[in-house]
C-alpha cells in the first residue's frame, strides 16, 4: 500500500549511531513498553538506517524487547562485536574533512565510496557474521521494513525490503558498513556502504504517513553534510506534508552514556540503561 500523500498510518524511523545507538534505542523502546507504550508494534512501516536497521529488523521480526535488552546488557548474551583498528580512525579523521567540503552531495558520496572500497579493514564474511549474530531472525518479516544503504559506485541510496530479493542479513550489513571502518557489502554485483552517509536518519522516507516517530541517536545536532537535508529540514517537510512528527533524541544522561565513540562495545550497557530510563520518563507524552 502506497502512502505517498495518503496521510494515513504510522511510521517509525530509527537512525544511525553505532553500537551505542543500537543499545540506546533498544533501552528506549523497552522503557516505553514498561509504561505501556509500544510504537514498534503499532507502526505500519519501520525505516532503519545503520544502527537503526539492526533495531528495526529486530523489532519488525517480533523479537522480545526484554530479550533484546539482555543482549545489550548481559556480558554472556552480548554479541562479540569487532573493534575498528585504531589507525582507521586516524585515516578517517584525515580524509573526512576534505570530503565533507565537497558541496556536490552525489560526488562526495562517490568519493566516500572510494574510501570505503580502498580501506583495509576486516574480511567481509567476518563482519557479516557479526551482523548475523545481532539478528535473532534472519528472515524478512511480513510487515513493512525498509533498510537504507548507499551504493558506493553511484553515491545513490538503496532501499532494501522484503521484495528486493536480498537477504535480511546482507541488507542490515550494508546499512551498517561504516566507510573506512568496515568493508562495503557485496550484493548482486554491487557494493554498498552505510545508509547514514546519505542521511543519518533518512526520515524523508516516511513522507505520506499521518504520524511519524523518529528515534535519532545523533539527534538534530548531528552532522549534516553540505547539499544534504538536515533532520530538522526533513522533519519540517514531513510536517508541511501533514504529518504529526515526534523526534526522540538522547537526553543529557543518554548522551553521556553514548560518549564520544559510539562504535565502542563498552558503551552498550550504559547506553541501554540510560535509554530505558529515558523511555520510562517520556512515555506519558507519547501515549495516545
Amino acid at each position: 500500500m502506497s502512502h505517498s500523500g495518503s496521510g494515513e498510518g504510522r511510521a517509525v524511523v530509527l537512525g544511525g549511531g553505532g553500537v551505542a545507538g543500537i543499545a540506546w534505542m533498544t533501552g528506549l523502546l523497552l522503557g516505553l513498553r514498561d509504561e505501556g507504550v509500544e510504537p514498534g508494534h503499532t507502526a505500519n512501516v519501520l525505516i532503519g538506517t545503520s544502527a537503526g536497521s539492526t533495531v528495526a529488523a529486530q523489532i519488525a521480526c517480533g523479537c522480545d524487547l526484554d530479550d533484546l535488552f539482555q543482549r545489550q546488557t548481559l556480558p554472556e548474551r552480548q554479541v562479540a562485536e569487532l573493534v575498528p583498528k585504531p589507525h582507521l580512525f586516524e585515516l578517517l579523521g584525515n580524509a573526512m574533512p576534505v570530503l565533507f567540503r565537497l558541496t556536490d552531495a552525489v560526488e562526495r558520496t562517490r568519493r566516500i565510496g572510494e574510501l570505503a572500497a580502498n580501506s583495509t579493514t576486516v574480511d567481509e564474511a567476518q563482519r557479516r557474521a557479526v551482523i548475523a549474530d545481532r539478528l535473532p531472525s534472519h528472515h524478512w518479516p511480513d510487515r513493512q521494513l525498509r533498510i537504507v544503504a548507499v551504493n558506493i559506485a553511484t553515491g545513490e541510496p538503496q532501499i532494501f525490503d522484503k521484495d528486493s530479493g536480498v537477504s535480511l542479513v546482507d541488507a542490515v550489513a550494508a546499512s551498517c558498513a561504516v566507510p573506512g571502518m568496515w568493508p562495503p557489502v557485496s550484493i548482486n554485483g554491487q557494493r554498498y556502504m552505510d545508509g547514514g552517509i546519505h542521511s543519518s536518519d533518512n526520515a524523508y522516507l516516511a513522507a505520506g504517513y499521518a504520524k511519524v516517530l523518529i528515534l535519532s541517536p545523533l539527534g538534530t545536532q548531528g552532522m549534516t553534510l553540505p547539499g544534504s537535508a538536515s533532520l530538522a529540514r526533513q522533519t519540517e517537510a514531513l510536517r508541511q506534508g501533514g504529518a504529526a512528527v515526534t523526534i526522540i533524541e538522547p537526553d543529557e544522561v543518554s548522551r553521556e552514556a553514548i560518549g564520544k565513540n559510539p562504535l565502542s562495545p563498552e558503551t552498550r550497557l550504559p547506553a541501554a540503561m540510560a535509554g530505558r530510563a529515558q523511555g520510562r520518563a517520556i512515555a506519558a507524552s507519547l501515549a495516545d
